[in-house]
């Protein structure tokens, strides 16, 4: 739809940034912390880019006073980081450890003193990996105890000052990359694991949220969902078909399982018919209830297109994790749906596609289907970014693709959509997963590499500065 005449964004909107504790911290053996399952999946030849790992990364531990000083300088209104699960319990559970608590105590603080409102997640991938060599980590119910343990001491901690929780950062991805391709902990292909360990997930997730209530009534809590809407490659009826499988299989899933408390029916039969649907036990329907969210948290980078996929089809491809544009190659699952490339779509050096109006497409699906706030918990763009011989980084790739993203989040709102914030993914480079420290996202430019910390200088980009604006304008700037 067109409009006529366009309405700002809400004067309270939450324009913020994002990180996550093993991307940022570094520290990773220090002040009483234990080892999460990527301290140790790094270390492992081959894994990672140039075997980059996250000991050091940007040093965020030791550093946070002078980040959330830049994040001042810039006018952020809220930052999302998490928190380090082996940092509170180096076991997974037992005796918790008041220097992580403590670490996270003065960030909260040291945010607040200056205006930005923290937005806690949970859970960003590092699980103990006490609890990976105990009883499986996510493959066990017993994490849905452990994981409710944790949450609640930091309810208890942190509840008083921290409005906006997020649940479960991108299980879907976070899963299908530890149980699909192999590519993240604990590293195997087996798809009867995969939907079994998403199902404790699940569990987890709700059980919090029901704890949650009791201990911060106040609060918002959602879970942070990586959403790909999916697109037809063409309006023929076989592609259309793999279309809807690929929404229901790829995003309905998870989404509807948050929002609604049940799983989609279609899917779940046919998973039930091929012997891969999760095992219920007395209560799970239930505590699934449970577990709806205040708001949705969307992570959006790209749409993806799907084309039909015969039942010898297209299964495994290789994913472009070095950012050699053009290595990308199509993944599916046989009888139901394959990737394709859309060409009527940019794509990034690492073979994302780049589309605006995809995010708008989402947000109105969820705003139609489930009917709640959603809150943008990460929208960015990884690209080689190059320090100029006088400290400066010019990438305006990066605010022209963050600009016409936010254009699309104010249609949207214009749509009907409940959006509560958005926050950029990062603030400052990052370590990139399997990507290295290469692929850049942030707005402050990081002085190092895969192989040498350098200075770990914070270097403000020239997209530093067209974000300051858009903050004090709260959007103006994206229509002039």
């Amino acid at each position: 739809m067109l409009h006529q005449q366009i309405k700002p964004f809400r004067p309270d909107f939450l324009w913020g940034s994002a990180s996550a504790a093993y991307q940022i911290e570094g520290a990773w053996n220090e002040d009483g912390k234990g080892p999460s399952v990527w301290d140790l999946f790094t270390k492992i030849e081959g894994k990672t880019f140039k075997g980059s790992n996250g000991d050091v990364a940007m040093d965020h531990y030791h550093r946070y006073k002078e980040d959330v000083a830049l994040m001042a300088e810039m006018g952020l209104k809220a930052y999302r980081f998490s928190v380090s699960w082996p940092r509170i319990y180096p076991s997974g559970s037992g005796e918790v450890n008041e220097a992580g608590l403590q670490f996270y105590d003065n960030l909260i603080n040291e945010l607040l003193a200056h205006g930005i409102e923290p937005v806690l997640t949970l859970y960003h991938w590092d699980v103990p990996q006490a609890l990976m060599d105990d009883y499986g980590a996510w493959e066990s119910r017993r994490i849905i105890e452990d994981f409710d343990h944790y949450c609640t001491t930091l309810f208890e901690r942190f509840g008083d000052r921290v409005k906006y929780w997020v649940s479960l950062n991108e299980q879907n991805y976070n899963t299908n990359h530890g149980f699909i391709t192999a590519m993240h902990p604990p590293g195997v292909k087996d798809r009867k694991r995969f939907y079994q360990a998403n199902h404790h997930a699940f569990l987890a997730n709700a059980k919090v949220i029901d704890s949650f209530r009791k201990y911060v009534p106040n609060g918002k809590f959602g879970p942070s969902f990586a959403y790909s809407p999916a697109y037809p490659a063409s309006s023929r009826p076989e592609d259309m078909l793999a279309f809807e499988n690929a929404e229901e299989f790829t995003n309905n899933w998870w989404l509807d399982v948050y929002c609604r408390g049940e799983y989609p029916q279609i899917p779940l039969q046919y998973l039930k018919e091929q012997g891969l649907a999760p095992e219920f036990e007395e209560g799970d329907l239930e505590l699934l209830l449970k577990g709806k969210p205040d708001f949705v948290g969307v992570n959006y980078y790209q749409t993806i297109t799907y084309d039909f996929n015969p039942l010898d089809g297209v299964a495994e491809g290789r994913m472009n994790t070095t950012g050699q544009k053009g290595s990308n190659q199509s993944t599916g699952v046989p009888g139901l749906y394959k990737t394709t490339p859309n060409p009527n779509l940019e794509t990034s050096n690492w073979d994302w596609a780049i589309d605006p109006i995809g995010l708008r497409i989402g947000l109105r699906r969820i705003t139609s289907r489930y009917g709640l706030p959603v809150f943008i918990t990460e929208n960015g763009l990884g690209e080689f970014d190059k320090l100029q011989p006088d400290d400066t980084i010019h990438d305006d790739y990066r605010i022209a693709y963050l600009k016409s993203h936010l254009e699309q989040c104010l249609q949207a709102v214009n749509d009907g959509v409940d959006l509560i914030g958005y926050c950029s993914w990062s603030f400052t480079d990052v370590l990139s997963w399997l990507n290295g420290y290469q692929k850049r996202y942030g707005f402050v430019y990081i002085d190092r590499d895969e192989t040498d910390a350098k200075t770990l200088r914070r270097i403000k980009k020239d997209s530093f500065y067209w974000y300051q604006e858009v903050i004090r304008t709260n959007g103006g700037k994206l229509t002039e």
